[in-house]
């Protein structure tokens, strides 16, 4: 079996997230450009998937609403999106994002399983960083990593993608 860097990680999952999108949803994602931690991120809906096996980590998508509604819309393939619509559409991106992150990885590295999708909202931010005074709820993530941003050229979705292996 072969070792594998921390950046055929990054390039895999952001080929995985390049390719979910246009696959399930037929959009295409520019990715911006990526910072070697993962970012605080104050969002209205994220997506965390643990990943298990050779190595072990996260795979968290994080977007705003609006992107989180145009997401939900194309990918559930309904008029309107509702915030259990919201919840449903994120968790499965995330978990479509790992699916494809598990198989390419599996198929040239080794073993990987994968959790079940946590969808949360709030303010993520490295354990590092002091909490803000605000009543607002945080989780705390490691920060050693990367964060991929991503948008369609319109800029109907951003998104961040965050993988920590």
């Amino acid at each position: 079996m072969s070792s594998i860097s921390f950046e055929e990680i990054m390039f895999t999952i952001m080929s995985a997230t390049q390719d979910t999108f246009k696959s399930y949803m037929n959009i295409d994602l520019l990715a911006g450009k990526v910072e070697k931690r993962v970012d605080p991120v104050n969002s209205d809906v994220t997506g965390i998937v643990g990943v298990a096996g050779d190595r072990v980590g996260y795979i968290i998508v994080a977007t705003d609403k609006i992107s989180a509604q145009y997401v939900a819309k194309q990918l559930l393939m309904v008029d309107e999106a509702d915030d259990e619509c919201i919840r449903d559409a994120v968790g499965e991106l995330t978990n479509n994002i790992a699916g494809v992150f598990k198989t390419r990885y599996h198929e040239q590295y080794g073993s990987v399983a994968l959790g079940l999708p946590l969808v949360i909202s709030g303010q993520l931010r490295a354990i590092a960083e002091p909490a803000d005074s605000s009543d607002q709820a945080s989780i705390n993530v490691q920060c050693k990593g990367v964060t991929i941003p991503f948008t369609t050229a319109d800029g109907a979705i951003a998104i961040k993608v965050m993988v920590y292996m």
